[in-house]
């Protein structure tokens, strides 16, 4: 029985680990629902699933990756299945980071930008994203040509350079995590550099590893490298027997490789500057790429405070819109928050001031019904383009409100230019539309 289901485990170990999270996601949700906190069987089912596949084989994957590196260190089918989960955890890790970033309010923006609500800003200096992307590219490329190419078939200074481009890509990912981990929807963004840092250290035991084999050693036809101690300060010996014999058995200990990777090895002495500077990045990027941020663990600075807007109230969106267009005049207060003011929304709240003074009866159901359908809509207008378009389809509206201020008022300016004052003033303005 435990053989089969061994075999069963190295066969469909991914399908099978798949199906496990799902279980468990709906096991999750049945024991919620003995304790009452569940009331529809509907909601165990397809909760539990979508928790089993979006935030429970996350985990699980991230486990089995960790106890693989560990272990099947001189089998080879366990070995096939562990390079299935890197595809799997790879290839699931990107797709759920896109689906995870939408809800953690991060925009691609620098921290000297004023942000709107709970927007956060980019983890990363947008002026050094090449730098990192460069870097990664390099961890990538390394991971692939060794992972790809069996190591008797691999030129050792080549596998060298592959090693030591892994290496700046763990170093990425690291840096990203410490960056970034939080408790909360932050952690969830630390898996996927996890799991590359846990295949990028099995890839590279999984070489030394294949070195020390006793079959190990370039393909036929190239000179062969024995790991027996023979006569080290003599080469003419070596010669005779056809091989040469590097002192140590593994390649990387050969003097010149040895300090080739030493040297690669070391971020001070890595020539990643002067690439950089090819690609027109600044050498200091490497460093910037995370401290020019704010908010997050590596942050050096801080970022002016986000300006609130309420999103139930559809003038308030508009004021969000371009600047060009909808033309911003000061920043007010509302409920105690900063809001963006321009004329359009202090032209409707005076409106509406007047509305309420003088026909109360008529305002109570004009603002029941605004704030029932104005609420919904408004909710969808996330883009200052959307932002925009709701300023003009309200300007008919904000000029027949103008008419009527100077129709019934002697100060219908004044009593505009009084609409949402900052939050050091002692004016009290009425209900914000």
């Amino acid at each position: 029985m435990k053989d089969r289901l061994k075999e069963m485990w190295l066969c469909h170990g991914v399908k099978l680990s798949l199906l496990a999270a799902l279980c468990l996601g709906l096991a999750l949700y049945g024991l919620l629902y003995a304790l009452h906190q569940v009331f529809f069987l509907g909601e165990v089912f397809f909760s539990g699933l979508f928790v089993g596949l979006f935030y429970l084989y996350p985990l699980l994957l991230t486990l089995i990756n960790f106890i693989l590196l560990f272990t099947g260190k001189n089998n080879p089918r366990l070995q096939s299945l562990g390079r299935r989960f890197e595809r799997t955890a790879i290839c699931l890790g990107a797709l759920y980071t896109l689906m995870y970033l939408p809800l953690t309010n991060i925009v691609f923006k620098d921290w000297t930008e004023t942000l709107y609500n709970a927007q956060v800003h980019s983890p990363l200096w947008t002026e050094a994203v090449p730098t990192v992307v460069l870097l990664s590219l390099f961890g990538a490329a390394g991971y692939l040509a060794l992972s790809a190419i069996p190591l008797r078939k691999m030129p050792p200074l080549l596998t060298v350079l592959s090693i030591a481009a892994m290496y700046l890509g763990i170093a990425q990912c690291a840096l990203w995590i410490v960056q970034v981990f939080a408790m909360g929807w932050r952690f969830w963004l630390c898996l996927l550099p996890l799991n590359c840092i846990l295949i990028s250290l099995k890839v590279i035991r999984q070489k030394v590893n294949e070195w020390n084999l006793p079959d190990a050693g370039p393909a036929s036809g190239s000179p062969q490298i024995s790991s027996a101690p023979q006569n080290h300060g003599s080469l003419e010996g070596s010669k005779k027997e056809g091989t040469i014999t590097p002192s140590p058995a593994k390649f990387f200990s050969h003097p010149f490789l040895q300090r080739l990777n030493l040297w690669l090895s070391r971020s001070s002495r890595w020539p990643a500057a002067a690439l950089l500077v090819l690609f027109g990045q600044q050498p200091d990027s490497l460093a910037k790429a995370w401290t020019e941020t704010s908010g997050w663990n590596l942050s050096q600075q801080v970022s002016p405070p986000n300006v609130f807007y309420d999103e139930h109230y559809l003038c308030t969106v508009a004021a969000g819109g371009h600047r060009r267009l909808v033309k911003p005049l000061r920043m007010g207060a509302r409920r105690g928050h900063p809001v963006i003011v321009n004329r359009q929304l202090c032209i409707a709240n005076a409106f509406e001031q007047v509305l309420e003074e003088r026909l109360p009866w008529l305002h109570r159901p004009i603002r029941f019904f605004y704030d029932k359908y104005g609420f919904p809509l408004a909710r969808h207008i996330r883009s200052p383009y959307a932002a925009d378009a709701v300023y003009l389809l309200m300007k008919p509206l904000e000029w027949l409100f103008l008419a009527v201020l100077y129709a019934v008022g002697t100060e219908p300016e004044k009593r505009i230019s009084v609409q949402y004052p900052p939050a050091h003033s002692t004016q009290a303005p009425s209900a914000p539309t």
